[in-house]
């Protein structure tokens, strides 16, 4: 029969574990417990004991939500049911960002249209205060018939933006050829709802049918595999790779590169690093760096 340990010896060994456990935040118990609602009075509501939260748009306002926390890296994930039936003109955002004019963001923008047209997911990267790096792509689904899972990675390595577990966009890190990459920054999570009818629906040419409001997006399953940032530290202490942040090193495999390139052979709309009326210099290093 082995030796019963020490009450010093079980309480080092008990402090250890919390330590360990408590580099990565845990999944949210609830949106109460982790989002504040920012704006839209009463169009902001979470419901069902913190497990849903809904904002809606109407005529005179959206509304929107931002995270407790402030994240440096990590694994977000979120279900969303989008605005049903004729949503044109109605944006929903959901993104991760930085405060200030050279802040980092990286963006899932979900834009409406005309009951039974597919919706437009647009997703973007800022770093250090530039953006344009849009792609868009047609979703192959209804994503306001039920809860989808929208995803972002976010590491030392780069960035891949996923739905329902599929990549769909990967940002790398290229700083190595001079490219900014957010990393140095902490980030709020946001979502928001908001009319966009002078550009989110071809073009600003079908409008906002005020009729059908209030234009209303819910949330579920929140988690964050992640490394809260508090008084200028990082719950993951000085090594990054500590507590079982596998997340911290992945990148896509052979099986994600085929999924993504799926993805983009198919339902891709528009890539920044194609459009040569946009850069009549010559596109960007990174668009160079990727291309095949």
């Amino acid at each position: 029969m082995a030796p019963s340990l020490s009450y010093s010896t079980a309480a080092l060994c008990l402090s250890i574990l919390l330590l360990l456990a408590s580099s990565v935040v845990p999944s949210a118990a609830s949106f109460n417990q982790d989002f504040d609602i920012t704006w839209g009075d009463s169009r902001a509501k979470i419901l069902d004991n913190g497990d849903l939260l809904t904002l809606s748009l109407d005529k005179t306002s959206g509304s929107g939500f931002q995270s407790k926390n402030e994240y440096l890296f990590g694994k977000i994930d979120m279900r969303l049911k989008l605005v049903p039936g004729n949503s044109a003109g109605t944006v929903t955002a959901y993104y991760l960002s930085s405060q200030g004019s050279t802040h980092d963001e990286i963006d899932f923008e979900f834009l409406g249209n005309l009951s039974g047209d597919p919706y437009t997911l647009h997703t973007n990267v800022y770093s250090q205060g530039k953006g344009d790096r849009e792609q868009q792509f047609r979703l192959w689904f209804d994503p306001s018939a039920d809860f989808h899972a929208y995803s972002i990675l976010w590491n030392p390595k780069g960035i891949v933006f996923s739905v329902d577990g599929t990549p769909v966009r990967e940002f790398k890190n290229m700083e190595s050829i001079g490219v900014p990459y957010p990393k140095n920054q902490p980030m709020n999570i946001y979502s928001s709802i908001w009319n966009a009818d002078e550009w989110a629906t071809r073009g600003g040419l079908v409008k906002t049918d005020w009729t059908q409001a209030p234009f209303t997006t819910s949330y579920a399953n929140f988690k964050a595999d992640a490394c809260s940032w508090s008084s200028g530290a990082s719950s993951c202490g000085g090594s990054l790779a500590s507590g079982g942040n596998t997340w911290m090193s992945q990148e896509l495999d052979a099986t994600g590169i085929e999924r993504m390139k799926w993805v983009h052979n198919n339902h891709m709309i528009y890539n920044y690093c194609t459009d040569a009326k946009r850069f009549p210099q010559g596109f960007p290093p990174e668009c160079k760096a990727t291309a095949s």
